[in-house]
């Protein structure tokens, strides 16, 4: 009361004021829930944009998470084993596997393997050659200055 008289305010304005300060948050409070949920909407659509695009089919190279490296991280060691060979891909996401050396084959989960964009073998060796190291020039100086050399 004390405020209001302070104020010159009466009753009807501050009632007013009032009921348009929580109107205005209450719209503000929309919004931002708006906001979040088409924030949230276009990051799952970009998510899912990257996720399905991967389709594996029997032949292909791919690389398979290993969740034990995780544990332990080093920043130049790779978390990806591989190549392996496709043999077989389920309808519900397994995947089938064929180790390096065609021995083994085993089921993975289709989220835990990515595709291998590298070459295989010596497929791609066009000429090897080998370095030999060149002695080191004698040393030599300027005419008419000595070069000394202490051991200790």
């Amino acid at each position: 009361m004390w405020a209001l008289k302070r104020l010159n305010l009466g009753w009807t304005e501050v009632t007013n004021l009032r009921m348009t300060q929580l109107n205005e948050m209450e719209e503000f409070r929309l919004h931002v829930y708006e906001s979040a949920t088409m924030y949230k909407e276009r990051m799952k659509f970009v998510h899912d944009k990257k996720i399905l695009k991967w389709e594996f089919k029997s032949g292909d190279l791919v690389l398979i998470f290993n969740s034990r490296l995780k544990l332990f991280p080093g920043k130049l060691k790779s978390k990806w084993s591989g190549p392996f060979k496709i043999v077989n891909v389920s309808p519900y996401g397994a995947i089938e596997l064929e180790s390096e050396d065609g021995l083994r084959t085993f089921k993975v989960n289709g989220q835990q393997v990515k595709h291998y964009l590298g070459t295989t073998g010596d497929n791609h060796l066009v000429e090897q050659f080998a370095l030999k190291d060149s002695p080191p020039p004698p040393l030599s100086s300027p005419k008419g200055t000595n070069i000394i050399v202490s051991r200790r």
